[in-house]
């Protein structure tokens, strides 16, 4: 698919030749590029002062060998990644993934897409994102405490409070927070807001946890309420159980809408009187079981191995929250002969291409996830201010803090697509409202 402005189709196929192998990376340029194409007619000096061409190259790209012992006394070697892409309008911020399929192409794409959705909190944070394809899933809690000093006694080197501040991310929860953080500072001799996603005992913000869930619903619902629609009465069918999944759950529930469906890598659950949640919890956050566990405690539930076929369930809004492309073109097709009205995507680009384009050719509405699902690195950011402050907010004020942003997101975007021409056009509105005020800080500095 080409883009319609010479310059940015050349600069998509010089990123293409460049990258070979990457197709995640190509997929998120060029839906930026393309959605960028009123931008840069607008305001040519874009293009002239070389913002384009430094935008879709990172700062920095740091890879290292990360080895470890097992407890048979094995040693294994991974890779680790940290793509440094935009700091421009403040230090590198984005969370580290800890699973087989990571790659640096993979890092690359989710650190484009951090530059923009960093932007649109409105909070003073850059694009980056790092991890390795180790996989703690069957690792013992030793295994991945090694693992994770050994990873960090790399990182360590390129990262702090005011340089870069990870996260955690698939694969990456609060006990490999615990351990990347002990490493740091056992290396740095110091106690600093490094990292984010951290242990409420030692430095880490209330509402962390939920935040990533509660933001995609709260967005939700401020697009739903433009479109004179609500989760009040709504099915809802969400994808993955991770901490997105869940807690999107749980906050789709509290707005009045009834969740259906759930999923890991497994399969997916379907349940017609409600997920259970609170077992969902249990098996996922305490016993680490798969999904097709809850069948046992509900066997008038349904488990069906693979996961294409929960979008085959009807339901009315759709929230994505598993992992990169996992919603094709036949699942769109399936949503909306079914009369699902809104999808928003609660994981890193969940939809391909083609079934966004099938989304607002029937008019569903549309959430890209770097508006969608910003509410986790929002309040990452809170966290940075708590810990740059000696501070905490309560639960309620952190919430608070989260809903405001996700509303003014929401409206920032919605303005963007109306003064560029694609009234309603969220995705094209993020790209814009992103991309301007990161453009407008690279212009300023020079050549950058």
């Amino acid at each position: 698919m080409s883009i319609k402005n010479e310059y940015l189709n050349s600069l998509m196929d010089r990123v293409v030749a460049r990258n070979p192998a990457e197709p995640e990376f190509h997929q998120a340029v060029r839906e930026v590029l393309a959605s960028l194409v009123p931008v840069v007619e607008a305001r040519p000096e874009f293009i002239k002062e070389g913002v384009m061409d430094c935008l879709v190259e990172p700062e920095r790209i740091i890879k290292f060998r990360v080895p470890w012992e097992d407890e048979q006394g094995n040693v294994h070697v991974n890779r680790g990644f940290r793509v440094q892409f935009n700091s421009a309008i403040g230090p590198y911020k984005g969370g580290l993934r800890f699973h087989p399929s990571v790659y640096e192409g993979i890092i690359k794409f989710l650190g484009f897409e951090q530059i923009f959705k960093n932007s649109l909190t409105g909070l003073p944070i850059g694009g980056g994102k790092g991890g390795s394809d180790f996989d703690p899933k069957g690792k013992t809690d030793l295994e991945v405490m090694r693992f994770c000093q050994s990873f960090m006694t790399e990182l360590f080197k390129y990262i702090g409070p005011d340089t870069d501040v990870p996260a955690g991310d698939i694969g990456v929860g609060g006990r490999e927070i615990g351990y990347l953080f002990g490493q740091y500072k056992r290396l740095r001799n110091e106690f600093t807001g490094v990292l984010t996603g951290k242990g409420l005992t030692y430095g880490g913000s209330l509402a962390r946890t939920e935040a990533t869930g509660y933001g995609l619903c709260y967005f939700t619902d401020c697009m739903l309420k433009g479109a004179g629609k609500s989760f009040e009465g709504a099915v809802a069918a969400i994808s993955g159980s991770g901490n997105v999944a869940i807690y999107a759950c749980e906050k789709a529930v509290q707005l009045g809408a009834k969740v259906v469906t759930m999923s890991d890598s497994g399969g997916y659950i379907y349940d017609k009187n409600g997920i259970d949640l609170p077992l969902i919890k249990r098996l996922k956050e305490v016993e680490r079981k798969r999904i097709s566990a809850y069948v046992d405690i509900h066997p008038e539930a349904e488990y069906h191995p693979g996961c294409a076929g929960v979008w085959q369930v009807p339901c009315g809004i759709a929230l994505p929250c598993a992992t990169q492309n996992e919603l094709d073109l036949n699942s769109a097709k399936a949503l909306i002969a079914n009369g699902c009205f809104a999808v928003a995507e609660g994981a890193n680009m969940p939809c391909t291409p083609d079934a966004v384009d099938a989304f607002q050719a029937a008019g569903v509405l549309f959430a890209p996830a770097k508006a969608a699902n910003a509410g986790g690195v929002a309040t990452s950011a809170l966290e940075m201010s708590q810990n740059s402050m000696r501070f905490y907010w309560t639960f309620e004020e952190v919430d608070d803090h989260l809903r405001r942003i996700m509303t003014d997101l929401y409206r920032n975007a919605s303005s963007a697509a109306e003064q560029y021409g694609s009234p309603g056009d969220l995705a094209a509105g993020a790209n814009i409202a992103g991309f301007l005020k990161v453009g407008e800080s690279m212009l300023a500095y020079g050549i950058v």
